[in-house]
């Protein structure tokens, strides 16, 4: 597991926990190692989101949802979406990617929870 990913997953058990302070913190991280480029600005934009989205306990955002439900079955239809068929797609600019890498990273965490709470 890379450094990243590590992180996504302290990002995601402090949302869990909705421990907002503490997820900020991951969150500046996870923006620090992702870098200011284009992907690195697609990756920031979907933690950023993943944070006001759970903050806002916003009933309309899908990251609210999969919590909220925890549906370990459309995570993983999700999971295997962003993975296998929007990244693989060579049209996808770096922008996408990176919003769509943090999706697939932050899913693998979601995933990795022993119980989804």
């Amino acid at each position: 597991m890379s450094a990243r990913e590590m992180r996504m997953e302290m990002f995601l058990k402090a949302l869990l926990k909705r421990d907002f302070s503490r997820a900020k913190g991951h969150l500046e991280k996870l923006q620090k190692m992702a870098g200011s480029d284009e992907w690195g600005r697609g990756y920031s934009k979907a933690i950023n989101g993943f944070m006001s989205a759970i903050k806002d306990n916003d009933p309309d955002a899908l990251i609210v949802q999969l919590i909220t439900e925890h549906n370990r079955e459309k995570a993983e239809e999700l999971l295997r979406h962003f993975q296998d068929v929007i990244l693989e797609h060579e049209f996808r600019d770096d922008y996408e990617k990176g919003y769509y890498t943090a999706w697939v990273e932050f899913l693998r965490a979601y995933l990795s929870q022993k119980t989804l709470t």
